[in-house]
């Protein structure tokens, strides 16, 4: 029997090029035991001393081999699932530990790896460990569940299956910030495939334990506990209203203000389907409770020309709008109106996309109001600044051309003067509306900005027009008149 095992090992030794440190270990190991005068030479103890040393270097190795694909097809083929199965309930934890890290990384590269794990029975082992083990292990397995989990629905499945969620569900609640952030990556990995799968983690009870994960100091655990409810939340409307309900909203808010998640975050939010779903629940609340929601546009609108436009793209604009006219807290309405400008401070499409709303008059009202807060004015006059640098849509600008106050009527009158150059029909329509002639009203510092904007409108049109739309020149007509003195 001995020389079987001898030769079975050697066999492995010879075939497996990529993992002969483990196997050689093994080996030399198990000839001493083969040999009889070794096995009469050696202390009992010195003999469970080298075994344990073996087992050590043996998943050590196969741990350091699984890190590189060119070793993968080796390991497979030289059954290493089965060998590293019985070293997961290891007397010795690091053992277990490592063993664990191993299944992990070979069950991350392929399917077919992952779903030897399955068919070997090793879930269940590892579940059950998760209860009795310490962090390190606790992280490791929980590494395992997720590298399963993610390759499939069927996969994922399998790690519902075995009662892995309610164990992850438990890791959500341990000390150690390690153990959470393996165990919501597990959860999170499981719940992307489809509804049923998520319905499976709400079940379980994570979406409270995710929303407090997203309150823990450490970045990198809110940032993946902010992806699983995502991830949950993208699936169906129910679901993300389950996500809703479990007070999410606010903590994410809070999130985009972090410097070091804000920008990956908002991100994520986008992609997952989440400004939807905020833009939703500022439909649905009232005061207070729709702040979180309306900040969290306004900073995930912030970052970049598309984060915006998915911000557009998701209707979130006419609910902002909304937001501003509706609410009588001045607090809601300043949130409401950075919101806005945020949004339409990139590109003449952004501005187009906030104009055709109606939000300019409405923001220079609330800017003009002798009753608005301090704040308010400050943010309204801020906002209206950004969306008139960029805005183009002059069907949006008449109103303002006429009402604004000076130093508001310099971005609008500066827009038409960059407009009008090169649009005959936006020139005609500009005289018809008495644009041109509200122009010649203004009055202007010589070499002043304005005055270089009047003058760029100005040159549009032939002089007589200038002249004619030009205060005081009917009155020089009808003194022509008088004095005309007609040939008899």
């Amino acid at each position: 029997m001995n020389k079987h095992i001898k030769g079975h090992c050697k066999t492995l030794y010879l075939d497996s090029a990529a993992s002969h440190k483990s196997f050689a270990v093994l080996y030399r190991f198990l000839d001493m035991l083969c040999n009889q005068k070794s096995k009469t030479s050696c202390k009992p103890l010195y003999v469970f001393e080298q075994y344990q040393k073996a087992r050590a270097q043996f998943v050590q190795t196969i741990a350091e081999l699984a890190t590189r694909p060119q070793n993968i097809e080796t390991l497979q083929n030289a059954g290493v699932m089965s060998l590293l199965r019985p070293l997961l309930l290891d007397v010795v934890p690091n053992i277990q530990q490592t063993a664990a890290l191993a299944l992990g990384r070979l069950a991350n590269y392929n399917d077919d790896l992952a779903e030897a794990v399955v068919k070997g029975d090793i879930l269940p082992q590892l579940v059950y460990s998760l209860a009795e083990q310490n962090r390190f292990y606790k992280k490791a397995a929980a590494f395992v569940l997720r590298a399963v989990a993610k390759h499939s629905p069927q996969l994922a499945q399998a790690v519902v299956d075995c009662g892995a969620l309610d164990a992850l569900v438990i890791c959500l609640e341990e000390f150690d910030p390690g153990v959470k952030e393996a165990a919501t990556w597990a959860l999170g990995y499981v719940a992307r495939h489809n509804a049923e799968l998520s319905q499976a983690v709400v079940d379980a009870g994570a979406v409270p334990l995710l929303v407090l994960c997203i309150q823990e100091p450490e970045v990198p655990l809110k940032r993946i506990a902010a992806s699983a409810l995502s991830d949950i939340a993208k699936q169906s409307p129910e679901l993300a209203q389950t996500v809703v309900d479990a007070g999410s909203i606010a903590h994410l808010a809070q999130m985009i203000l972090n410097p070091d998640a804000k920008l990956k975050l908002s991100q994520l939010i986008v992609n997952t389907g989440g400004v939807a779903a905020v833009i939703d629940y500022i439909g649905e609340s009232k005061s207070n409770v729709r702040l979180p929601g309306i900040m969290m546009l306004g900073y995930v609108a912030a970052h970049s020309e598309n984060l915006a436009m998915a911000v557009i793209v998701s209707k979130g604009v006419p609910q902002l709008a909304i937001c501003l006219s509706e609410e009588p807290e001045d607090h809601i309405k300043a949130a409401s109106a950075w919101a806005l400008g945020q949004i339409g401070r990139h590109t003449p499409e952004h501005a187009r996309a906030v104009a055709v709303a109606n939000v300019l008059p409405k923001l220079l009202a609330l800017y003009m109001q002798t009753g608005s807060s301090e704040d308010l004015q400050i943010k309204a006059k801020k906002a209206l600044k950004n969306i008139l640098q960029k805005c183009t849509y002059l069907p949006a600008l008449d109103p303002l051309l006429h009402d604004a106050p000076s130093n508001v009527l310099k971005h609008v009158v500066g827009q038409y003067s960059k407009v009008l150059p090169h649009d005959a029909k936006a020139r005609r329509l500009f005289v018809t509306s008495g644009g041109l002639k509200k122009i010649q009203e203004i009055k202007a510092e010589p070499g002043s900005v304005m005055q270089e904007y009047i003058n760029g409108i100005n040159s549009c049109y032939p002089e007589e027009i200038v002249r004619y739309y030009s205060p005081g020149y009917s009155d020089a007509l009808l003194e022509r008149v008088e004095n005309y003195q007609p040939a008899l």
